[in-house]
């Protein structure tokens, strides 16, 4: 399949906000190009541009995201030309103009994983499967992490925040929900963390994202019945919601998208048992308070709110 990459012209001020207009238009999978050197606190996004030597910062960013022969492109990049107009309303966002390009698959999937380095998440080392694994890094927690089409890594600032969570609240024994798995990573990690002593369950609107959890399963020498993932939207599918069962998860971690989360509010607590913590980000952190409301309105109550640059995890219990 060839993918059509469109190219927002932003600034590098705007970025964060531009890709979080493009998130709640629910493009998940975005690049950000710009000339600023990253170090271990300023992360770039599922996409790190680490490019060993690079020009002097201009202040200019690009802004990424790929849509398929199936999408009708017409109609969502008229919806990102409205909330850009609505963005420059009351921020600089530079030019905003959309460039366009044609990749293919293996091209969208393959070039990026030049950049994609081993890393540590507090204690936890996540390194890709084409790299080896370093002598000073022998006995600690490792995750093997190829995300495939699904796009997760760990390098986010929401994944960091829900794995910082998962530290905090699991105990041995727990079931584990993961809505929008991905990749699988915040599965496969609750499963080190807990030494395999869980049972895991996880749904994504996407049978690749599926797919790819099982391959990371492999990698990471988790059995396949670990976990059962399932395919659809728990927000809304009564098959689904029966398949995930209800007040059976200790701990339900959904790192998704702020609309998302205030959408699918209602269906995550009968899913909960009494004392269960429900562990989001993926919150932009101006939708702070409009997922806070949601979650208290379905009679959750709020343990913690926690930032990492402009994103937010909100902890809840039953």
């Amino acid at each position: 399949m060839n993918w059509i990459k469109y190219t927002i012209n932003t600034i590098t001020t705007a970025e964060e906000i531009v890709s979080a207009a493009l998130m709640e238009l629910g493009i998940v999978s975005i690049e950000i190009e710009n000339n600023v050197p990253v170090s271990g606190e300023n992360q770039g996004g599922e996409f790190e541009e680490l490019q060993p030597d690079l020009p002097e910062d201009d202040g200019l960013s690009k802004v990424s995201f790929y849509l398929g022969e199936d999408d009708d492109h017409e109609d969502i990049i008229q919806q990102v030309k409205v909330a850009l107009a609505e963005l420059k309303e009351t921020m600089d966002v530079g030019e905003a103009t959309i460039d366009t390009s044609v990749t293919k698959q293996e091209d969208w999937i393959n070039n990026w994983k030049q950049f994609f380095k081993p890393f540590y998440i507090d204690d936890i080392l996540i390194k890709p499967t084409w790299e080896e694994l370093g002598p000073e890094d022998k006995g600690k927690i490792f995750v093997e992490i190829d995300p495939g089409v699904s796009f997760g890594t760990g390098k986010h600032e929401t994944t960091q925040l829900c794995i910082r969570q998962l530290k905090k609240y699991l105990k041995p024994g727990n079931e584990i929900l993961d809505i929008g798995c991905g990749s699988g990573i915040l599965s496969i990690i609750a499963s080190k963390l807990l030494d395999g002593d869980c049972h895991l369950v996880g749904t994504d609107i996407d049978d690749d994202c599926i797919a790819s959890t099982y391959e990371n399963f492999e990698v990471n020498h988790i059995p396949r019945e670990s976990g059962d993932y399932y395919v659809g939207n728990l927000t809304d599918d009564k098959q689904l919601q029966d398949k995930v069962g209800y007040e059976k998860y200790d701990v339900v971690v959904a790192n998704i998208l702020a609309d998302i989360i205030i959408g699918m509010a209602e269906a995550v607590p009968p899913t909960m048992k009494p004392g269960a913590y429900f562990i989001t980000s993926g919150i932009i952190d101006f939708k702070e308070n409009e997922v806070k409301e949601a979650l208290e309105a379905v009679g959750l109550t709020i343990l913690e709110v926690n930032h990492q640059g402009e994103w937010v995890n909100i902890t809840a219990r039953k």
